[in-house]
Order: structure tokens, then sequence, then C-alpha cells
């Protein structure tokens, strides 16, 4: 045997012995060990900041809304640096204060002039309402199966309904705090904002920050459309009742114009509530009065479902309308009014993630999904 030979042949089991006690469990114990320490830890870790998270939940739920105002209102921010005044340009902070003095003077008109009646109307009808609930149940007992009706338990209800709105209201005026800090944490999210942005997704590997940058991206913008277009619609559904209803010299038309703009969040749910409410209402008036509300609600429904949705939303993310009754629940179990606020924007959000890292598409359809 030559010393080549000699050499290889020597070599070769303790190669081979080293190999195969490199795979001995006595040498993976202490690896798996350490893998096994590092999962328990990382559990407890998560279970924690789970934990802290539910116990400051009223905070993270300002900051996020703060963060969607934010969303929303930074395209206004560059309109205004747009315009110039002989050849004077606004900055951004000027544009910031601005935008801030427009809407604390809009907040303020609201409360000055839409409130008190508001208000007025609410506890008039939290007052009436039995009464009217009883005298409606009275004239509809001798319809077929209407004898099963318990109109002491209807009373009731309607009684518990009326006082939980006239606390609704109660709640909202004492919530001048809460506003004053959303309003100062929207500037500075709007202020610094980009790198913010920029800092959270640098957390992620480096070789999925660009990916994930472009998904947020694209859902920022698909919940600003979605945010900006839902208001228009129920500002044009509550202006074009509160006209409507003070036509017809309805009673609490304040109030049922209020309930018919913020009830359009939810689709097809929310237009039938206020026409039942509005037509409970007429209908204790005169007959005239409720044709005229059911003949308003049938011509402005077709008009938002035929010309108004289709251009208002057209660039929002197509939620169907069972995903957003379930987003309002699960928002406003968790979170009351202010989650079910931020519950479809969120939505949104968490359906722009799933179709980016969940849903198996073609090179094709990732392209023009991009695009």
């Amino acid at each position: 045997m030559s010393q080549g030979d000699s050499t290889f042949g020597s070599s070769w089991p303790w190669k081979s012995r080293l190999h195969f006690s490199l795979r001995s469990p006595l040498f993976l114990a202490p690896i798996m060990a350490k893998n096994y320490r590092s999962d328990i830890l990382f559990f407890f870790g998560v279970c924690i900041a789970l934990w802290v998270a539910y116990t400051v939940r009223d905070v993270l739920m300002l900051i996020y809304v703060s963060a969607l105002f934010a969303v929303v209102l930074s395209p206004a921010i560059g309109m205004i640096q747009r315009v110039r005044i002989k050849g004077w340009r606004a900055g951004r902070g000027f544009a910031i204060l601005f935008l801030i003095f427009i809407i604390a003077l809009v907040g303020t008109v609201f409360g000055v002039f839409a409130v008190p009646p508001v208000y007025r109307d609410a506890r008039n009808f939290s007052a009436d309402w039995p009464k009217h609930l009883a005298a409606l149940t009275e004239g509809i007992q001798h319809l077929p199966f209407a004898s099963k009706i318990d109109p002491a338990g209807l009373q009731k209800y309607a009684s518990e309904i009326a006082g939980d709105a006239g606390g609704l209201f109660l709640n909202l005026a004492g919530g001048i705090f809460g506003l004053f800090t959303a309003v100062i944490l929207t500037a500075y999210f709007i202020i610094d904002g980009d790198r913010t942005f920029h800092w959270a997704v640098s957390l992620f590997p480096l070789d999925q920050q660009q990916r994930l940058s472009a998904t947020l991206l694209r859902a920022k913008a698909r919940m600003r459309n979605w945010l900006i277009g839902q208001t228009m619609l129920m500002l044009s559904l509550g202006l074009c009742s509160l006209v409507v209803y003070w036509a017809l010299g309805l009673k609490y038309f304040y109030l049922l114009a209020m309930f018919a703009g913020v009830a359009n969040i939810v689709p097809i749910a929310g237009p039938i509530s206020a026409v039942v409410l509005a037509s409970a209402v007429a209908i204790g008036d005169s007959p005239q009065k409720l044709v005229g509300v059911l003949i308003f609600f049938a011509v402005y429904l077709q008009i938002e479902s035929v010309f108004l949705s289709p251009r208002i939303m057209r660039h929002t993310l197509n939620l169907p309308p069972l995903a957003v009754i379930i987003a309002l629940s699960l928002g406003g179990a968790l979170a009351g009014v202010i989650g079910a606020l931020v519950s479809v924007p969120t939505a949104a959000l968490v359906m722009v993630l799933t179709d980016e890292y969940m849903v198996k598409r073609k090179p094709s359809a990732t392209a023009a999904a991009a695009d």
C-alpha cells in the first residue's frame, strides 16, 4: 500500500467517527435543549406581551385610531402645500397647523349647531318612544300572529334602548380629553409617519422588506379610499335625510337623520334599520309622512346603488357585506363604538395581507395586483 493510501486509510475512520459522533444523541441533546428553552421563553414572552396589550387596550386603540386618521389626512397636507398665493407656498408645518385649524373649526361648528338639537331629540325620543311603541302594538293586534306579541315586553326593551341612546350622548360629551389626545397623536403621525413606517419595516428580514413595504402601502391606499368613500356616503344619506325629514315635518328629524347617516356604514342592514325607525316614527303622525319616507328611501337607495357607490367606492377594496358585518360585530364587541369604527379598515388591511402572502396566484395575476 502506498503512502497516500496509508494516509487515507488511517484518516478515514477518524472522519467517519467524527461524522457519526456529530449525529449522536449525546451531541444533539444540548442543542435540542437550547432550542426548547428558547421556544419556551418566546412563548412566555408572547403571553406577557398579549397581557400587557390587553391591559392598555384603550391606549392602543386610541393610537390605532389616530394612525388611521393620519392615513386619511396625509393627502390633504400635500394638497395644501401645492397651493400657491403670489409665489408663496406653504410649508409642511403650516399645512398641518392649517388642517388642524380647519378640523377644529368644523368640529366646533358641529358641536354648537348640531349636537344640541340632536341631544334634545334624543331626550324627547327616549321619553316618548315607549308610548309610540305601545300605540303601534295596539294598532297591529288584529294582524295574523300579532296576538303573540307582548306589549309590556316591547315597552320594556324600548325603554332600555332609549336609555342607552341617552347614555351614549352623555359619554360622547365626556370624551373631550380623549378627542384632544387623538388630535395630538394624529398630528405626530402625520409629521413623523414616514420615518416610523420605514423603521417598522426595517425590523423584518432584509429580503422581505421590499415586498412588505409595497403590500402595506397598497393596504394604506385601500384603507384611505374606503374611509373617505364611506364617509362621503354616510354624509350624503345623513344630509339628504335631514332635508327630507325636515320638509315632511317629521318628529326627531335631527336624531333620525344622524342615525341614518351613521347606520349607512353597515351594508344592507343599516339602511333597512334607518327605514324601519323613520317609518315607525312617521306612522305615528300620519300615513302621508310614512309614504313620503318610503318614497325617499326607495329613490335614494336606487341612486346610491346605481350612481354614487360605483363612482365613490370604485378604488376601494371590495369587501363582501358579510365580512363588513362580521368586522363591525367583532370590533363593537371588543372596543365598543371606537372598535366598530376601525374594524372595517382593519379587515381591509387583513384582506390585503392575506391576498399577498396566503393566496397562491400565477405570476401574471401577481403583477396585475401590484399594478
